[in-house]
């Protein structure tokens, strides 16, 4: 019988060349991440004996001679420009509040959504009076950060008409290190199945539709009850690959290449994890 013996090494010090291009270096709590007291520290870290020790588990960032760790699991911490998804959880003010998977909830204000039917003009108090038939509590959508506030408190807006209210479909919610940053965050999968990567670690899953409501404002919804048995299974079976990838640490999720095969005898242990909206 064959055996194999592996020797503990030393962990190989922070190079000088570490990049955003180049494979993550993933440390755990306690690790030596470098002894060149050149560097400062950043989040995540602590000095300790001229050495940079990490403080979390997680991958090492390092900008010019600042270095931090980005933990695998945490709360996500919006920046500007990333795609979100959100649920509505209360109607305030000419304002919503959304939960994003954040330590505090985030904003949508009334003038940073765009009007149904895509109408652009000033918000009167008709349109106040009347936000609760826009979006109401449990409502879910997908937005744009706009700004972030000096709390970490996120604000968002929907100017746009790929944005908005979501129809039918299934959350999925995973880690925000999962979700990579990229060009797009928006797939239509050959499966039938669109995806919205959201950075927060909200992905939605729902049936690609056959034509796109363009003058919709945002605020169209697919109600139709023709073939939603072959588009539900097609979702379901994404959601239930993302979870397995997750469930296994197969990378991040933010390649719509990685086609995953789950065998249809499988998938239905994965619903009682799912949230199903629509």
């Amino acid at each position: 019988m064959a055996m194999e013996m592996r020797l503990p090494v030393a962990r190989k010090p922070l190079s000088e060349s570490v990049g955003r291009d180049t494979k993550k270096h993933l440390v755990v709590p306690g690790d030596t991440i470098t002894t060149d007291t050149g560097f400062m520290r950043g989040h995540g870290t602590y000095m300790g004996e001229e050495k940079l020790i990490a403080s979390v588990a997680g991958s090492v960032e390092r900008v010019n001679k600042l270095i931090c760790v980005k933990a695998l699991k945490t709360r996500y911490n919006g920046e500007v420009g990333d795609i979100v998804v959100g649920r509505i959880t209360e109607v305030q003010q000419k304002r919503w509040k959304v939960e994003t998977n954040s330590r505090l909830d985030s904003v949508l204000l009334l003038s940073s959504m765009n009007l149904p039917g895509g109408e652009l003009r000033r918000r009167s108090a008709e349109d106040e009076l009347a936000m609760r038939g826009f979006l109401q509590e449990g409502d879910l959508i997908s937005a744009e950060v706009q700004a972030v506030f000096s709390d970490g408190a996120v604000s968002l807006h929907t100017r746009s008409l790929k944005y908005g209210k979501l129809g039918q479909g299934v959350l999925v919610q995973v880690s925000p290190s999962l979700v990579k940053r990229q060009k797009t965050h928006f797939h239509d999968l050959p499966c039938g199945a669109s995806v919205i990567l959201g950075n927060n670690g909200f992905i939605w899953i729902y049936p690609t539709p056959e034509h796109k409501e363009e003058g919709a404002g945002g605020f169209a919804a697919d109600l139709e009850t023709e073939g939603v048995r072959v588009s539900t299974e097609a979702s379901l079976r994404t959601s239930s690959c993302l979870l397995l990838a997750m469930k296994w640490n197969w990378g991040a999720l933010w390649s719509p290449g990685r086609t995953l095969r789950v065998p249809a005898a499988e998938a239905p242990s994965f619903l009682p994890s799912l949230a199903v909206s629509g």
